[in-house]
């Protein structure tokens, strides 16, 4: 599966489009890391275990979008984009979403 967040891509013409496809979690943050937040915010530095966290959604939702565009018959992904938004004090939703289509060769 090619993800792109192109709009076309060189080489390729989109031959068939399969609509929106996107990838969704929710995560809730645990108290150990909203207080070892607060500290980082008084001292700085990166919040390692938030970005990991973060990272592993993002390829959780990626996995989850690709796998909806394969089930429809794409081949490829375009403009491809990420959204995360907070739900709350304590929960972050994290989508991937893009077009599902099949390319040929130009």
């Amino acid at each position: 599966m090619l993800i792109t967040t192109m709009n076309d891509i060189p080489g390729h013409e989109v031959a068939e489009v399969y609509g929106e496809v996107m990838g969704l979690t929710v995560r809730s943050r645990n108290i150990g890391s909203q207080i070892g937040a607060g500290l980082k915010s008084i001292l700085g530095g990166e919040l390692k275990g938030m970005t990991k966290a973060l990272v592993d959604s993002r390829h959780e939702v990626i996995d989850r979008m690709t796998a909806e565009a394969e089930a429809k018959g794409a081949d490829a992904i375009i403009a491809m984009r990420f959204d995360t938004s907070e739900m709350g004090q304590n929960w972050t939703e994290i989508c991937a979403y893009g077009t599902a289509v099949r390319l040929r060769k130009a």
